[in-house]
């Protein structure tokens, strides 16, 4: 009788302390978000914290059309003239699919300003989210 009463309470002991114990440690859920859509937030925050909310005066006649959530696979910012915001995109930024790989194109690439388009988003795409490259 002893005996019993002995296993029974060793065992619900066995449980009781098992369920004190901390679940383990599990890598964080996914977000769900591809790599594209991932790569291009990074870049647009960036580029609209350093060209637009800035006041840059290189990008003072453009304003930013973000279109992350694009369905298509493709997310994407525009930089449209600024007194004409349903014109023409004068540079499209754009990841695709599931790469992370970030592609500018348009009309400001053969400007001056193309270079330090491409080298401000090669530094975000990179992680490095500042404004200026390092000197």
């Amino acid at each position: 009788m002893i005996k019993s009463k002995t296993v029974f309470l060793v065992v619900a002991a066995g449980f009781a302390l098992a369920s004190c114990q901390s679940s383990p440690k599990s890598t964080p859920a996914p977000s769900g978000k591809s790599a594209s859509l991932l790569a291009m937030e990074q870049v647009a925050i960036a580029a609209h914290k350093c060209w637009i909310a800035s006041k840059d005066p290189a990008f003072r006649q453009y304003q930013m059309a973000n279109e992350l959530n694009s369905f298509s696979g493709t997310p994407r910012f525009l930089l449209v003239p600024a007194k004409h915001y349903g014109g023409k995109p004068l540079l499209v930024v754009q990841a695709q699919g599931n790469s992370s790989r970030v592609d500018a194109f348009g009309p400001l690439m053969n400007d001056p300003l193309g270079a330090r388009i491409g080298s401000d988003i090669a530094r975000w795409q990179a992680g490095n989210p500042s404004c200026t490259a390092a000197a």
